[in-house]
């Protein structure tokens, strides 16, 4: 809402974030080894927004014609302390209020290198990460914006404007 507000009418709001399923493999690994090695399971790594849920915030916020769409890139490190150095060199160590208060202990690292290694090395030898980006855009409110028409109001049938040839559901569909 802060971002909305600060947007003059008519403003085009931007973003690009990781989310969804991003990072899925170092979450694998972290949470493996960590059970491994100590019994039990800390927050290790961020929650990621799902795009529907995401979108459902831009809405809330107040944006006009907000759009979110996902990209998934899959990015490839020499190793697993590549990755690692690469997250913190980004300051994408652990936020969560929740988290350890202490450094992670090195046999929990160095398993979780190990399984990590084991389950996401490509033929070439390097590792992998899967990041979702998510974009959203919203435009700040202003009366020249188009707005929505009321659902059934359409003029012509998009079956038409297509050219699509539709065919009658089964019944019991």
């Amino acid at each position: 809402m802060q971002c909305r507000r600060a947007l003059r009418p008519d403003g085009l709001f931007i973003a690009v974030f990781p989310g969804g399923r991003s990072l899925h493999e170092l979450r694998s690994a972290l949470a493996e080894a960590e059970s491994a090695v100590t019994g039990g399971l800390s927050p290790r790594v961020l929650p990621m927004g799902e795009i529907r849920e995401l979108g459902g915030l831009m809405q809330r916020a107040g944006f006009a014609l907000p759009v979110a769409d996902s990209v998934t890139q899959t990015v490839e490190y020499p190793g697993f302390p590549a990755l690692l150095h690469d997250l913190r060199a980004m300051g994408e160590a652990n936020a969560l209020a929740a988290r350890p208060r202490h450094f992670t202990r090195r046999a929990i690292l160095n398993a979780a290198g190990a399984i990590y290694r084991q389950n996401f090395t490509l033929p070439t030898g390097r590792v992998q990460a899967t990041l979702d980006l998510v974009f959203l855009t919203g435009w700040a409110p202003h009366d020249s914006q188009q707005k929505p028409l009321r659902p059934g109001s359409a003029q012509q049938r998009l079956a038409d404007a297509l050219g699509a040839v539709e065919e009658p559901l089964p019944k019991g569909s």
